[in-house]
């Protein structure tokens, strides 16, 4: 057994865990050792059965370096030769107890002139136990602190980040819901106005026919001559003139560009704009295209100003056959 492990055994580490330990940090030393052991103290294997390697044992003598000489070696003056107790790092001059110390201490300080010395390394006092394992509390102890401020400072960070995002998600989110609102409003504001503007326009064509009714049925009334010389009475061979029948309906025929037509009867007095929603809600060709109405014998366009005018204001009554012309 290693001078190392006993030290690590005899400061009350477990034999798996001190095993473990120089393994890992290629048994480069005591104090190595100690400072694995604090990082990787919370391990859940620290503690289970610990296999060795082949190839390397604790406590194994290396052959490639120094042999020990052979109980019943003499000196060359006939003199027994003083036996080894240690070996010595003639680079620094540390006393190293056994081979396997030797390697560990060669592998750290890159240290390669060895040899054999007389002089025996002394085991850990109780007192220098006791420091090395107040030494390891310590480091122990000031690991976890600062484990314990690192996991404290990561959550307070994660803490921060949630919340700052959590505040442009909102932010964003009420940005959206008052464009949105304002879009709704902009919409509502402009089909108002929509609809002032055709109640505007109803009423001015409304206005307008009734003018024109009123100058109409004017010039007829003053267009009767005051005096008139004496007529002669009309002979008998002369016919009388038809009675003009007043239709309260008008048949409507539309035709469509697919060659269908609808045909629907609409009250005499009702607008142009009846006949032309009429076709928009139930033409089947599926066209979409905005259109007006004309009349082809004799041909006549119908204006937006038509559409408020009456069917027999615009000579479809009794009947009127339609096309619709593309805008």
């Amino acid at each position: 057994m290693s001078s190392d492990l006993s030290s690590l055994i005899e400061m009350g580490f477990s034999e798996n865990r001190a095993k473990r330990a120089l393994a890992a940090t290629q048994y480069k030393g005591l104090q190595v050792a100690m400072d694995w052991m604090i990082a990787h103290e919370d391990d859940p294997n620290m503690d289970e059965p610990y296999q060795e390697p082949e190839g390397h044992k604790l406590g194994d003598a290396s052959s490639s370096n120094t042999e020990q000489p052979e109980s019943g070696q003499q000196s060359t003056d006939g003199a027994p030769e003083p036996k080894a107790k240690s070996l010595k790092c003639d680079d620094c001059g540390k006393v190293i107890k056994t081979p396997t110390d030797m390697e560990v201490h060669a592998a750290r300080t890159g240290h390669q002139n060895f040899s054999e010395s007389e002089e025996e390394v002394k085991p850990l006092t109780e007192e220098q136990k006791r420091q090395q394992m107040e030494k390891l509390q310590e480091k122990m102890a000031q690991r976890q602190q600062e484990k314990r401020q690192q996991e404290k400072q990561e959550a307070l960070d994660k803490e921060k980040l949630r919340r700052k995002q959590g505040k442009e998600l909102t932010s964003i989110k009420q940005q959206k819901e008052i464009e949105e609102m304002k879009k709704i409003a902009a919409l509502k504001k402009r089909e108002k106005l929509e609809d002032k503007m055709a109640r505007e326009k109803v009423k001015a064509e409304i206005a307008k026919d009734r003018a024109e009714r009123a100058a109409r049925a004017a010039k007829a009334s003053g267009g009767d001559s005051p005096a008139s010389p004496e007529r002669k009475p009309p002979s008998s061979s002369q016919q009388q003139p038809a009675v003009k029948r007043d239709y309260d309906q008008a048949r409507i025929q539309v035709r469509l560009p697919d060659g269908s037509a609808l045909t629907h009867a609409f009250s005499a007095n009702e607008e142009l704009a009846a006949v032309k929603l009429y076709v928009e809600t139930n033409r089947k060709d599926g066209s979409v295209a905005p259109f007006t109405l004309m009349t082809t014998f004799p041909k006549k366009v119908f204006t937006a100003e038509d559409m408020g005018a009456p069917l027999k204001a615009l000579g479809l009554v009794p009947s009127a056959v339609l096309v619709t012309k593309p805008l």
